[in-house]
């Protein structure tokens, strides 16, 4: 079997008129594009229109730029938001920890054997912990300690980093603290968050322990942009595995933790790979 050849992605979305996959998938075979991916949505609710191809271009000389030209006024009929990103893009990406390194482990992992294909670019934690994982990484580690005072200033000091690394994409991989309304705002869009998921839902201290208490029959993980709504931001992926009364308190935390840990990893794939779209307070994910 011959290895995929890495897509250019197109990526848009527009109101829900007739014609929205036609504008498309004609230009692409007039340019000589050969579609290898297509994924569209109309949603009848919000009434926008989102669609995903992956292509490849047939021609030795295909040009973002020439593309982009020739597509415009066609986009410009329909109102389209639409984007292109080039196979060789790999976006930068900070990652926020505290002491739990189930997450962070898992992504590094990823990230290393190219499961992931990103550029981890530094890892900023309230807590000194996992340093030595960062440095075995050879990866750039910022302990900025937090406290009810200093949580405007620290954030500060994360957008620095955010800033000087030209980051992309943000993820908290188990980082145990709110951020400010005005950091979510900053972040709008470009933040991805882990947390449990159990029903009923159980919150504060020591949360599997009161599930066990409880006789939870579900763990599970959600991860999702992050917004002003703890925790309730646009849902990207969610993870679930049943339990029974044979697993005590130590065993759901290390079931919830797998589940985490598989549920963040999908979520920012889909994200580095255009397949998340924000539809209001909602996402769309086409082909995840």
């Amino acid at each position: 079997m011959k290895p995929k050849t890495a897509p250019w992605i197109f990526t848009a979305n527009c109101p829900s008129i007739i014609g929205t996959v036609d504008v498309v998938t004609r230009y692409m075979a007039e340019a000589g594009n050969y579609i290898d991916e297509i994924h569209s949505f109309d949603d009848r609710e919000s009434g926008r229109f989102f669609i995903r191809i992956e292509f490849l271009p047939q021609g030795e000389n295909f040009s973002a730029d020439v593309f982009a030209k020739a597509f415009a006024a066609r986009a410009a009929e329909f109102n389209m938001e639409w984007q292109l990103t080039a196979p060789d893009h790999k976006p930068k990406v900070a990652i926020m920890v505290s002491k739990y390194d189930h997450c962070l482990n898992d992504l590094l992992y990823r990230f290393r054997t190219g499961q992931l294909d990103i550029d981890v670019t530094v890892i900023i934690s309230n807590h000194p912990d996992l340093e030595d994982l960062a440095k075995w990484h050879g990866i750039p580690y910022y302990h900025l300690p937090i406290t009810p005072e200093s949580k405007l200033e620290q954030e500060a000091k994360v957008r620095e980093l955010i800033e000087k690394y030209d980051t992309e994409l943000v993820v908290l991989a188990r980082y145990m603290q709110v951020l400010s309304p005005s950091m979510c705002e900053y972040l709008d869009g470009r933040a991805i968050n882990i947390h449990h998921s159990l029903l009923p839902g159980f919150k504060g201290a020591r949360p599997y322990h009161q599930a066990w208490e409880k006789g939870v029959k579900m763990v599970g993980a959600t991860a999702h942009y992050v917004n002003n709504d703890l925790d309730e931001g646009p849902i990207i992926s969610q993870g679930i595995q049943t339990v029974n009364h044979a697993h005590y308190p130590e065993d759901l935390v290390a079931k919830g933790q797998d589940i985490e840990r598989v549920t963040l990893f999908n979520a920012v794939k889909c994200h580095i790979e255009k397949r998340v779209f924000l539809n209001d307070k909602r996402t769309v994910v086409l082909g995840g």
